[in-house]
């Protein structure tokens, strides 16, 4: 929730209290969002790392030298999304640009928001205290607040946690699960603080250092995050952080490669018996005491960055006290995750949950952007990679399969991507590759659940207040959330197990079941069966009107405003009125005209028009019948003012196409007139006229009351 203030506060835009503001788009002297512009100098503290070809590695590509500056664009650019870092000038407005579900660098866990999530339900939530020595390093120097220290950061956040306690009457931080049950029950959010971050305690001396930050509040804390410490090694995941671990011991390590497919930079690795590329080191004996420590103080124990090994020790070291209980506060289930992700150390396989329930422990199940393998006991169709249809074959996998305690692990404001939204043009269903992003966006469409109304639908998870929407829409789809809907209950009774006291094992944890999840088929596989413009592929048929697209055949009206094998992108354009529906034409008669081939509303009576399909009323006349305007048939009666013959009930207007475009509907026999009239000629001709009476002039016999005319020209 604080994390404006992580890595020397030079990263974040928006505070997590008060009004939020427009950012600057990520300008060159931005305050946010860019590391600096030429990171070279780093690489010169690893002098040994000219003995391999460094240039092969794609995140020192992308961040180092010159690429520096290139590397603040792509830092958040994912499938689907153009990101928010670097130059972001369309991701400047608060609540409609920024956030969204792929924010990096704008705040997600404003006040506000965290308001809106308790009022939705929420009422225990994990807030970390949060940084990163190596992110704050690279950051431009003028947007840093203080030197790079990540226990600095972490006081900092501290005491605006403690701050906004002391000044809120919603939330409060729970130091015990008896508080914690006295909060919630009180209407109060209830809030646990963590620690998060590599250099715990940093060199000062632990033991203290853990005595008086529970003093001051914190009840949780992951022994290890993204690097190695002293007290046990990190699960190896993004090589942003191999980049790190490299240049804090210029290590090398060829016998297997995580970073490359030859080597991993910073890490100590090896292959475990199942032949995974794994980090050697568990906890080190100030590891071992660290957690020993914190089991006496009954002290929550999150393992979500920890390696194998580690957690191995952890393991053994809570199934010597009772089977204290350990929890991953985020992560995946290795089993049921696409096979990039699965591949991750980080990722949370099957044994490692088997222990967790038998400590009594609880999973954050990620709200992640990420493509699942479908789980095909979860009764949840997987037609929409990222979204809640993925987050479903997860969480049914964990249900079902694993039978593991969980809550949401949202990790928001945490440097990574949350769950896509099912509709909408910001990166609905796009896990993967665009023809099937954009076949999947469409299914979403045409088959449902529909949308829930609220930003969700179309931003994602943009913020900590849409995790009630998140949770919705979970079961909308057709997951069993009540487990979910409970999990603050679950949180509390383990934390009460952590304070004993325990007679053994929680849970046997016999009945785990990995069956059910199917085999991956790989992106390419799936790509090859799409048809292709110009060798791209693409889905028929799934793009409406001002929908982007690339070629003709993705819309639905089969016209795109794109050139050429995509020289640029373009947007779905009508092909004819039938694209428009009844109350639109498609206006086509300009072709030079931005507008051209754009819906337009159909036209009142009396606008120009050039034909009929432009009229509300089907029907264009005036001069010759061919341009003119829009009018009625049949709707003007005698009397009323008119442009077309055809507009008068009497078949008959005064208008005249030079003169007098406008006239009056007039008569054509006496039967459009009233009974004691007749209809007029020469002069008077199609006014109606009252009838004579006896001994007046006349012509004939129609136009006297007596219905004669004598032949002396006079009425009988």
């Amino acid at each position: 929730m604080f994390a404006e203030e992580a890595f020397g506060g030079g990263w974040f835009h928006g505070s997590h209290t008060g009004a939020l503001e427009r950012c600057d788009g990520g300008a060159p002297e931005s305050d946010h969002a860019r590391v600096r512009m030429d990171l070279s100098e780093m690489l010169k503290l690893c002098p040994n790392s000219g003995s391999v070809d460094l240039r092969g590695v794609p995140v020192l590509a992308d961040l180092f030298g010159i690429g520096g500056a290139v590397g603040s664009e792509f830092i958040g650019k994912i499938e689907g999304t153009e990101g928010d870092t670097g130059l972001h000038l369309g991701r400047r407005e608060v609540r409609t640009e920024w956030p969204r579900w792929d924010t990096l660098a704008h705040q997600q866990s404003w006040d506000g928001w965290l308001k809106q999530a308790h009022q939705g339900g929420m009422s225990l939530v994990v807030v970390s205290l949060v940084s990163n020595q190596f992110l704050c390093k690279v950051l431009p120097y003028q947007n840093l607040k203080r030197p790079c220290d990540e226990m600095a950061d972490v006081e900092v956040q501290l005491q605006m946690a403690r701050d906004f306690d002391a000044r809120t009457d919603w939330a409060e931080i729970a130091l015990s699960p008896a508080h914690a049950r006295s909060i919630i029950s009180s209407g109060k959010l209830a809030m646990v603080l963590s620690i998060e971050t590599s250099n715990l305690f940093g060199n000062k001396d632990w033991r203290s250092e853990l005595d008086r930050f529970y003093a001051l509040g914190v009840r949780t804390l992951q022994p290890v995050h993204q690097l190695d410490n002293r007290f046990g090694g990190a699960a190896l995941h993004n090589p942003l952080f191999h980049a790190a671990q490299f240049l804090e011991n210029c290590h090398i390590d060829f016998d297997c490669g995580t970073t490359t497919k030859d080597f991993t930079l910073g890490f100590d690795v090896a292959r475990d018996a199942a032949g995974n590329c794994r980090n050697t080191k568990g906890l080190t004996a100030d590891g071992k005491a660290l957690v020993q420590a914190m089991m006496a103080k009954g002290m929550l124990i999150d393992l979500a960055h920890m390696g194998e090994k580690g957690v191995q020790d952890s393991i053994a070291l809570a199934q010597a006290n009772s089977y204290y209980p350990l929890y991953v506060s985020h992560g995946h289930f290795r089993e049921v995750m696409n096979p990039k992700l699965a591949d991750d150390e980080k990722t949370t396989p099957a044994w490692v949950v088997r222990a967790l329930r038998q400590t009594g422990g609880i999973f954050g199940l990620r709200t992640a952007h990420d493509e699942t393998r479908t789980y095909t006991k979860s009764g949840v169709a997987n037609n929409c990679h990222g979204s809640t249809r993925s987050l479903a074959q997860a969480y049914e996998f964990g249900r079902q399969g694993l039978k593991m305690p969980m809550a949401f692990g949202a990790d928001l404001n945490g440097f990574i991507q949350q769950t896509r939204p099912r509709f909408g043009s910001h990166g609905a269903c796009s896990a993967t590759f665009q023809a099937e992003a954009d076949e999947q966006a469409r299914q979403q469409v045409l088959s449902g659940p529909g949308r829930l109304g609220t930003d969700f639908d179309e931003y994602g998870l943009a913020h900590v207040g849409l995790l009630p929407d998140l949770l919705k829409d979970l079961g909308r789809v057709g997951a069993q959330t009540e487990g979910l809907a409970n999990s603050a209950e679950l949180y509390i009774r383990m934390w009460e197990r952590a304070n004993g006291p325990r007679t053994g094992m929680a849970d046997a944890a016999s009945d785990i079941d990995t069956s059910g999840v199917a085999p991956y088929e790989d992106k390419s596989v799936r790509e090859a069966r799409y048809p292709t413009v110009c060798g791209i592929a693409y889905a028929p048929d799934t793009k409406v009107l001002n929908e982007g697209c690339r070629f003709d055949a993705e819309c639905i009206s089969d016209q795109c405003t794109s050139v050429l094998c995509s020289t640029f992108d373009g947007r779905c354009v009508c092909n004819d009125d039938g694209d428009c529906g009844a109350s639109a034409y498609c206006q086509d008669e300009i072709p030079a005209n931005p507008g051209d081939n754009d819906c337009v509303p159909k036209k009142a009576d009396w606008a120009s028009c050039s034909r009929d399909g432009q009229c509300l009323s089907g029907e264009c006349g005036g001069c010759a019948d061919t341009v003119g305007w829009c009018y009625t048939p049949n709707s003007k009666a005698y009397g009323q003012s008119c442009k077309s013959d055809n507009e008068c009930t009497t078949g008959r207007c005064g208008a005249d196409c030079y003169l007098n475009p406008t006239g009056t509907c007039l008569c054509d026999s006496d039967s459009h007139c009233a009974s004691s009239q007749y209809c007029g000629w020469g002069t008077n001709s199609g006014k109606c006229q009252d009838k004579k009476s006896r001994g007046a002039a006349c012509a004939y016999d129609r136009e006297c009351l007596s219905n004669k005319c004598r032949w002396s020209f006079t009425c009988a």
